[in-house]
């Protein structure tokens, strides 16, 4: 016990001496524009100087990956809560709101979910079924703590000559239509009134796929389809988006819905997901040239996100730190990404100050 009340007091003693120049947190520089949330895992909150990094900073939490159907349900009835709930406990314990993700994504979800014993795809009808399971008992299980639910990730096409908007998943491909997405945000609604629902979606700027998930939405919602919010995941880079685009996506998004969350930011210095850098790589270190621009690009966007208050209700982080963004280390990836506002020793970069600054 002295041992580890000596460690705790030695990490506070370090982030405390690394934030006295700090004139604000991010969530109190925040507090008359939105709420400032981060996506952890077990490693977060074990660790106690990230621990009292999160307590400090922020005021909405996301598992990062312990409340996927994958880890949640990884077989059909057997269920697994042990990290979720740590996660959900951390929060309740610090008084942080929690935001639920996800619970319908082609990725990260076990086969059970689509395919029957003997190996073939399931009617949709089972397949209904099994997706109203498995959200009603995510949801109970967190209900009155999770404020909003990512329901529905990533069910639009990034092809801009595929026949139709929606991603050929295994959902799709087994419903033959978006009935699958209807589906979930009803079940959803029958499992909590009270939280907010969110399609949320990667390359939400992209012109093409704004007017997808645009259209999505807006026929969804003239049909009575529960959707309250759009989540823009927000995996951003130092070249992507423009203002033009980012300012562009938000107004058009707001004239189909209320909330719009900011649900996975990050401006990475590589290329990947959310945006290309016309062929570069990842880096070995993040050079004065590359902070510069990620600086430049965070300022814009919450310049942006600043103006737009009215409908932006929170903005997420994934994950503390560049020492554990999910980007390094990905299949296909090179070089690091350095993606976050602090650095591998969990230190403000340039655009933290900058962020915070304003």
């Amino acid at each position: 016990m002295k041992k580890t009340l000596c460690i705790a007091a030695l990490a506070l003693t370090a982030w405390t001496a690394s934030s006295q120049s700090q004139i604000k947190t991010l969530k109190d520089a925040y507090k008359d524009y939105f709420s400032i949330g981060v996506a952890i895992n077990m490693g977060n909150i074990i660790s106690t100087e990230h621990a009292l990094q999160i307590k400090q900073m922020y005021n909405s939490i996301t598992a990062e990956n312990d409340m996927k159907p994958i880890n949640t349900q990884p077989e059909e009835g057997v269920w697994n809560w042990s990290n979720a709930n740590n996660i959900a406990n951390f929060a309740r314990i610090n008084n942080i709101p929690l935001r639920g993700h996800t619970l319908i994504w082609h990725g990260q979800t076990g086969r059970w979910m689509f395919y029957d014993d003997k190996g073939k795809l399931v009617k949709k009808e089972v397949l209904f079924e099994r997706m109203r399971t498995h959200i009603n008992t995510v949801m109970n299980r967190y209900k009155g703590q999770a404020y909003a639910w990512d329901v529905v990730n990533e069910a639009i096409s990034d092809d801009p000559n595929a026949e139709h908007p929606y991603r050929e998943s295994l959902y799709y491909q087994i419903c033959g239509s978006d009935e699958f997405i209807r589906k979930a945000f009803e079940f959803a609604r029958e499992a909590d009134p009270d939280a907010l629902l969110f399609y949320n979606d990667y390359n939400d700027t992209n012109p093409m796929k704004r007017e997808r998930i645009y259209n999505m939405v807006r026929e969804m919602r003239a049909a009575g389809v529960p959707i309250d919010g759009i989540g823009m995941q927000g995996h951003y880079n130092i070249n992507s988006p423009s203002e033009t685009d980012f300012r562009a996506a938000l107004e058009r998004y707001s004239e189909v819905v209320d909330h719009i969350h900011i649900t996975e930011l990050d401006v990475r210095v590589n290329a990947g997901m959310g945006g290309q850098m016309e062929g570069e790589q990842g880096r070995n270190e993040l050079t004065p040239e590359l902070e510069s621009r990620q600086v430049d690009q965070y300022d814009m966007l919450f310049r942006v996100m600043r103006e737009h208050k009215d409908v932006i209700d929170n903005v997420t982080f994934w994950n503390t730190d560049d020492a554990h963004t999910w980007l390094d280390g990905r299949s296909g990836s090179s070089g690091r990404s350095f993606p976050l506002l602090f650095d591998d020793n969990l230190q403000p970069k340039a655009a933290y100050y900058r962020v915070i600054n304003f």
